[in-house]
């Protein structure tokens, strides 16, 4: 009698090690199954074929880009020159004011109280001004009466001396009191300047954009002179583009532009290049130079501070055969002529997927188009070496061009 258990019998031992080996033989295959395909696949994603691509007609632009800030292009800051406690503002943020409309005031008592003063003592010293004329008529005629007398020996020679100086002394003392009354009046005349300053006047037309100070505040123009409003023109706005340092160089004055806000992306405002300021601000260790640009503001829709998305035109081509930049890689050298740069490219035969090389003319050309002057039509088509399993660059390109804000970068 056979007294081994199940597990020990050689029958189920050797089973076993035959359901192993088959286990191992499966997963060898699986492995070099999915190694020979992942070899495949890097071989296919690594082939480059050539892919048609359009020949189109439009507008191409070659442009520089920045941001900027929209900014009224008149403005003043009103303040006051004298100080004190603001007693009324006549205006609100918004209202439209005009040119010597009475916007604010300063409590002018203290200023009126001055004024008082000053006036009286200048009558102060009028009133001694007349009172020293009529002493000095009266020196005058005892000198003339002692010089009568000293002919006939009537009078001493030292009484003589002695109304000669009182003389002297009375006109000295009626010119000094002209003098301070001159400078009283001189001072009353720089104090009623700062009670009139009191009142405070729009200098210009516009409407009222910020309003800091409030009423009943305190205001103190000793050091710094207070704002108390600001007054901008509307209908002309300035748009401040922060440039970098390495696109100045390709703007001037004069030049057109463009720019979107961030509320209306589609809405073009067309302007032209006023002013590139000559220095520049450091932002992050950034060099970005001002440059402004003029915009009338129609219906009032641009808003102080708002963000915008300039476009400085460097060139623009309508009406132009385009072709995308990627099919510009083979310069031929000494070809160039009034048409532009010649570059050799390929062009689709029909649909048989197959071309011939053709030399074309490329004008004005940017990081994703080109301007095709001379060998291409609108649609034709050409042929660009592309990888499998990649999207066309072409139209990636043209889609960010539609994109809001998208940056084109220098031409090739």
């Amino acid at each position: 009698m056979d007294m081994r258990t199940p597990l020990q019998h050689p029958y189920i031992a050797e089973a076993k090690k035959h359901r192993v080996l088959v286990g191992l033989a499966a997963l060898l295959i699986v492995i070099a199954g999915g190694w020979y395909w992942y070899s495949r696949s890097a071989q296919n994603s690594g082939r480059e074929r050539l892919h048609p691509v359009a020949v189109t007609h439009g507008t191409i632009e070659d442009v520089v880009t920045a941001q900027g800030k929209l900014e009224p292009n008149q403005y003043v800051d009103v303040g006051t020159q004298v100080s004190g406690q603001l007693k009324k503002i006549y205006v609100q943020i918004g209202d439209t004011v005009k040119q010597g409309q009475l916007v604010a005031e300063i409590d002018p008592r203290v200023y009126q109280s001055q004024v008082e003063a000053t006036e009286a003592h200048i009558g102060s010293l009028k009133a001694q001004l007349a009172q020293q004329k009529a002493a000095a008529v009266l020196a005058q005629q005892n000198l003339k009466r002692n010089q009568n007398l000293i002919a006939a020996n009537a009078v001493s020679q030292q009484a003589l001396q002695e109304t000669q100086s009182q003389a002297a002394v009375a006109d000295a003392q009626v010119q000094a009191l002209s003098a301070q009354i001159k400078e009283s009046e001189s001072n009353l005349k720089g104090i009623q300047t700062n009670l009139g300053f009191t009142k405070i006047y729009a200098p210009m037309s516009g409407t009222v954009t910020t309003m800091p100070a409030r009423e009943g505040q305190t205001l103190n123009a000793n050091q710094t002179a207070p704002v108390i409003l600001q007054v901008a023109n509307l209908d002309l706005m300035t748009v401040r583009a922060n440039v970098a340092e390495a696109d100045v160089p390709r703007l001037k004055e004069g030049m057109d532009a463009y720019f979107t806000t961030l509320g209306n992306s589609e809405r073009r405002w067309q302007g032209k290049v006023r002013q590139i300021q000559p220095a520049p601000q450091v932002v992050n260790d950034v060099v970005l130079y001002d440059v402004l640009i003029d915009v009338k503001n129609e219906k009032r829709q641009l808003m102080t501070g708002s963000t915008t998305q300039v476009f400085f035109i460097l060139g623009r081509a309508d009406n132009a055969t385009i072709v995308p930049a990627e099919a510009l890689t083979r310069r031929v050298p000494d070809q160039d002529n009034d048409q532009g740069k010649a570059y050799r490219v390929i062009v689709a035969n029909g649909d048989s997927g197959s071309g011939e090389p053709r030399v074309i003319h490329v004008g004005l050309s940017t990081r994703a188009q080109a301007q095709v002057t001379d060998g291409l039509k609108p649609g034709e088509r050409v042929l660009l070496p592309r990888r499998e399993g990649t999207a066309p660059a072409a139209a990636s390109q043209q889609q960010n061009q539609r994109r809001p804000g998208f940056t084109r970068g220098p031409q090739l």
